[in-house]
């Protein structure tokens, strides 16, 4: 009897306890994404290093709606290369209010990260993610397309010279930096004559061989090449020295 009237009143504390959960529940369900505003469709951006902490644009949207008790909405702008569906896609920014300011060297970062290239006009995708909670009900706003052109977050060293694709004139030939070995390349055409490195595209920093011995001088003699053909040069400027092999 005494085990009977046990259950019974454990029984009663369950259902008094669900009442009070079920009238305390608010269940949030998603109304309606942002609507991304600006920067508006095709905006160019050519971002300058020089300019980094200077604000490239202000991103601006309708708030995103959720049904339900108010509660506080967190934004991630988010940009990815064009036509992938965001995927590898990068977060500008987050915030919780409807419009944020972005530096250039912010949105240039996100432009790097998203796997684009620097010194080229490329398209990317922008989107506003809206969410309650822990990244928890998601929504996702209109997409916008604009053309970015970054500059890297390393050194912009290039070939200058009569041996490459663009001879003596400006602009020098980029070379690509790997973050892993710390190190330039190029792989491509060069035409028997002569070249050089340098830096920004100027002659403030430039380097050459004085002994064609393989090793960096600044301001250094300019640098034969014997025939035309594909070849395949590495530099490392931290050690002045660079190879250069015909594939």
């Amino acid at each position: 009897m005494k085990n009977i009237f046990k259950l019974g009143i454990f029984a009663m504390l369950i259902m008094s306890a669900a009442a009070c959960n079920s009238d305390d529940l608010t269940v949030l369900t998603p109304s309606k994404a942002a609507v991304l505003t600006a920067p508006a469709e095709g905006t160019v951006f050519v971002f300058d290093k020089t300019k980094a902490t200077e604000v490239a644009t202000t991103f601006k949207w309708d708030a995103a709606k959720y049904e339900g008790a108010a509660t506080a909405v967190s934004y991630e702008i988010e940009m990815a290369k064009s036509g992938t569906n965001f995927q590898n896609a990068t977060v500008v920014s987050v915030t919780t209010d409807k419009l944020k300011a972005v530096t250039v060297g912010e949105l240039n970062a996100a432009v790097l990260n998203c796997g684009l290239s620097p010194f080229e006009p490329q398209d990317a995708d922008i989107r506003v993610k809206s969410y309650i909670g822990e990244g928890g009900i998601v929504q996702y706003s209109n997409v916008i397309k604009i053309s970015v052109t970054a500059y890297s977050a390393w050194d912009n060293w290039g070939l200058i010279g009569s041996a490459t694709p663009n001879g003596w004139n400006d602009p020098d030939t980029n070379l690509d930096y790997s973050l892993s070995t710390k190190k330039y390349s190029y792989t491509g055409p060069l035409v028997a004559g002569e070249y050089k490195f340098r830096l920004d595209d100027k002659w403030d920093t430039n380097y050459g061989d004085d002994g064609n011995n393989l090793s960096l001088e600044a301001g250094g003699a300019n640098i034969p090449v014997a025939v035309d053909g594909n070849y395949t040069i590495t530099v490392d400027f931290t050690a002045k020295s660079y190879t250069i092999t015909k594939n």
